[in-house]
């Protein structure tokens, strides 16, 4: 999860704002330069072939690795892989990052901008061609309801994240309707992360429709794909190619999605019954479909990352010296190096919750209390009132429990819950695991926090900054009392982490921007919102007949190209 952008006086200066997120490392197909701490021998591996080497026509037949319920990517329950994994080909994605992470403006949608300061203002020209499924034509009203819904001041919209959104001050029609004209009140390096993807008027113009009209169906669409049929309870999907798509065709006839778990994904695959599988960090189905005949497994690294997330609202985590003595007690190398086993991928943690291992910025900020420590961690529960008990420790007659739900279907989930269970013990904390539906894990769990501990992975773009400042903002509660998490699912943060994020995201100079994101992270690992484990291998099984799909790294996946080779 996470799919979770980021002014500048001149296009050239905007170039370097986005910079901010630039990937150090190796070319494709080269290793990293020496003593560069990296986690990747590519930073893309998708067997590019040009389009005439594709071939016309074909079913790609795509796994997910779970069926979304919310198809608007926008709401707080629809930010997934699964969601993204078709959004992307199906509705305007405006800017387009390669594996370097050099965002351009994708001319399907927007044929030329222009920025200015005092106040920031961009002005985007869009392609006339582009149009939704509905025969209207996409234009500065799509973009004025879409900043109106993310703004954040009505929070009948149940939105992911409100980031850059909340600094725009008016959107308008330029010279016709095809003109945008975006007012910033407060600078926003990262704008071209806004307003991908972009829904129609009529999906943001209430909050019913904004929290609804993408919910189990996508009625419309604007991308190379269209929907052909959505089953929910068969939890099926198929797009098929768009004949009234103003740019260049979809090689492909179709992509068919379902999900089942993950190691019937990877059985299927092995069988020849599925083209594409999202394996991650599990060794033994990454050895499987390697082995696989007429298939392999495509690696690259990217802005994905594995952590464990802790509850600070749940009854005894709200403590943090209890946060605090539960991350001393985890040993983060032993479980990369088990996660990552047999994985052509070094074994080593990630220290920082902006940037991964090989990109530009990142610093060892894990400090004091991410260090495995039990000596410590005992000492902590003790003054915390916390007093061994038997095998487990006690307060006021009430054991020290955490419950660490997990999704079904996920080896590596149970490895890694089974890893924390034997090491809290070894402090007195007792690490109950519970195993839920992959489906509703998110919905049910997670986003309303029913969970003391979990672990998944959130999935990065090329913006470090402003896609992750809605996971450690301070979540605040609104009218009715209720609060408002965006992607915090820890629900734990502090005005210090808020300020300094609200300055990171603002920053045109690259080292400032960097700085500050590095001086709220040595925050975050202080208040344990969450304990990073390592930069997630991109391990994407795929048929070797399949070309332009595998492990994009930071490269936007562009659908209209994938296909099956000639």
């Amino acid at each position: 999860m996470f799919i979770g952008c980021r002014a500048a006086v001149t296009a050239s200066l905007v170039a370097l704002a986005v910079a901010v997120g630039a990937c150090g490392g190796a070319k494709e197909g080269s290793t990293p330069s020496a003593g560069q701490k990296a986690t990747a021998q590519k930073l893309i591996d998708i067997a590019a072939t040009p389009r005439d080497q594709v071939k016309d026509g074909g079913t790609m037949r795509w796994p997910l690795d779970q069926f979304s319920s919310q198809w608007n990517y926008n709401q707080v329950d629809g930010q997934t892989q699964a969601t993204f994994d078709v959004v992307y080909a199906t509705l305007p994605i405006l800017f387009v990052a390669d594996e370097h992470t050099t965002v351009t403006a994708n001319p399907d949608y927007v044929a030329s901008f222009d920025v200015s300061t005092s106040p920031q203002v961009v002005t985007l020209k869009l392609n006339p061609k582009a149009k939704w499924s509905d025969g209207r034509p996409i234009t500065w009203q799509d973009f004025a309801a879409q900043a109106k819904a993310l703004s954040g001041k009505d929070s009948a919209y149940s939105i992911g994240s409100s980031t850059g959104y909340e600094r725009i001050s008016s959107v308008k029609a330029g010279a016709d309707q095809f003109e945008v004209v975006i007012t910033f009140a407060r600078p926003f390096g990262e704008w071209q992360s806004l307003f991908t993807p972009l829904y129609p008027k009529q999906a943001d113009d209430t909050p019913k429709h904004f929290n609804t009209s993408y919910l189990d169906h996508i009625p419309v669409t604007a991308g190379p794909f269209k929907v052909d049929k959505l089953d929910k309870s068969a939890q099926s999907l198929r797009i098929v190619r768009d004949p009234r798509w103003w740019g260049k065709a979809a090689k492909l006839d179709a992509i068919a999605y379902n999900s089942p778990e993950l190691e019937a994904q990877v059985n299927a695959f092995a069988n020849g019954e599925v083209d594409r599988v999202n394996i991650g960090a599990d060794a033994s189905l990454v050895k499987r479909a390697t082995n696989t005949q007429g298939g392999g497994v495509r690696v690259a690294g990217g802005p994905d990352f594995r952590q464990f997330t802790l509850n600070g609202t749940s009854t005894v985590l709200k403590d943090v010296q209890v946060r605090r003595a539960l991350a001393l007690s985890i040993n983060r190398a032993v479980i990369a190096r088990s996660d990552l086993t047999g994985l052509n991928w070094p074994a080593v943690t990630m220290d920082n919750h902006f940037f991964v291992n090989t990109q530009k910025g990142y610093v060892d900020n894990a400090g004091e209390f991410a260090k495995f420590d039990p000596a410590r961690a005992r000492t902590l529960l003790d003054g915390a009132g916390w007093k061994q008990s038997g095998a487990f420790r006690k307060k006021a007659g009430k054991p020290l429990k955490l419950t660490f739900v997990i999704p079904s279907g996920v080896p590596a989930s149970r490895q890694e819950a089974e890893l924390a269970q034997a090491m809290a013990k070894d402090v007195g904390i007792q690490i109950v695991i519970k195993t839920v539906p992959s489906d509703p894990f998110f919905d049910d769990y997670i986003i309303p926090g029913n969970f003391d501990l979990t672990v998944f992975s959130f999935i990065g773009n090329a913006f470090p900054i402003s896609p992750n400042k809605s996971i450690y903002v301070k979540p605040k509660k609104d009218a009715k009392g209720e609060l408002q998490v965006q992607q915090n699912f820890a629900r734990i943060g502090s005005p210090a982490i808020d300020k300094l994020l609200s300055s990171a995201e603002e920053q045109v100079d690259v080292a400032k921007g960097r700085e500050l994101a590095n001086q709220a992270d040595k925050l975050i690992w202080n208040e344990v919102h969450s304990l990073v484990l390592f930069q997630r291998p991109q391990n994407i099984a795929v048929s070797d007949n399949v070309v332009n799909v595998g492990a994009f790294g930071f490269k936007t996946p562009r659908y209209q190209d994938m296909g099956f080779k000639k």
